[in-house]
């Protein structure tokens, strides 16, 4: 009983909670070099041949570039909406306001398919053609909460004192906003760039309602799953943009801090 007294459990949890999270992807990369078409061990040998195969499958890359392509899109627009958004429910009262971000918040709380078959059935009634299009406006709307929640943490521990100094020595509304107001969130923005991007990359239910025929690539690697000589490609494909993830988010990182310093070196709400 002491012994088990003295353990520090906390480490002890994050430890196993980490493995727990973090062990399956790192077998990625491994089973990906494997020459057997089954992802178990023990490993028959190590090939690059999934690699080549994957680049020869133009299918796959078609579909890897529309979720990209869908990703930049709803991350940039989700982001300037939310941008917009956020600056009035924090700047401003009026009329309306909490049903309002009540409304905007309204898809984090409903399920993801309820909302995707909702906005099939009005894009058809509507008579809109299911397509990439159709994909991009759908992921607005299940994004821009989450871009609105990073947003309104950011403006809400602004200084607002900054805006008001600027507006004293003659610049304009426009210009504090784009001088004063956006470095000094650049950290939240980059943040909500990075939450919208991930989410639209990775969202399936969707994307499956409103492709129709473009698909994207979660809606690809579902259909490639029925069958077991396609799961190689898949884990390749899955390692490489393991591999692009990990260097965006250290970017990304290296960005935001490099922001936080320089607003601290103007003089910012926390230096």
């Amino acid at each position: 009983m002491r012994l088990l007294s003295r353990i520090r459990w906390l480490p002890v949890y994050l430890g196993a909670f980490m493995v727990f999270l973090y062990f399956p992807i790192l077998l990625l990369p491994l089973f990906s070099f494997n020459t057997g078409v089954v992802a178990a061990f023990p490993l028959k040998g190590f090939t690059t041949r999934w690699y080549v195969q994957l680049f020869d499958n133009q299918v796959m890359l078609g579909a890897a570039w529309n979720s990209l392509m869908v990703g930049l899109a709803v991350s940039i627009t989700s982001t300037v909406l939310a941008i917009c958004a956020a600056r009035a429910i924090t700047r401003y009262k009026f009329p309306g306001q909490k049903p309002a971000t009540g409304l905007i918040m309204a898809p984090l709380f409903l399920p993801e398919i309820i909302v995707a078959v909702s906005m099939l059935l009005v894009l058809l009634q509507i008579g809109i053609q299911l397509s990439l299009l159709t994909v991009i406006l759908g992921q607005i709307v299940f994004c821009l909460p989450y871009s609105m929640s990073v947003l309104i943490a950011g403006f809400e521990g602004f200084d607002r004192s900054l805006e008001e100094a600027s507006l004293d020595l003659g610049e304009t509304a426009m210009g504090t906003f784009r001088r004063v107001t956006l470095p000094v969130v650049a950290p939240a923005i980059l943040s909500s760039l990075l939450v919208s991007f991930t989410i639209s990359l990775d969202e399936f239910l969707l994307a499956f309602f409103l492709s129709g025929t473009e698909t994207t690539l979660p809606v690809y690697i579902w259909g490639q799953l029925r069958f077991a000589a396609k799961l190689p490609e898949v884990l390749a494909l899955g390692s490489l943009m393991m591999t692009a993830s990990v260097i965006l988010l250290t970017v990304a990182e290296i960005v935001r801090r490099r922001a936080e310093k320089r607003v601290m070196a103007r003089g910012g709400p926390n230096a």
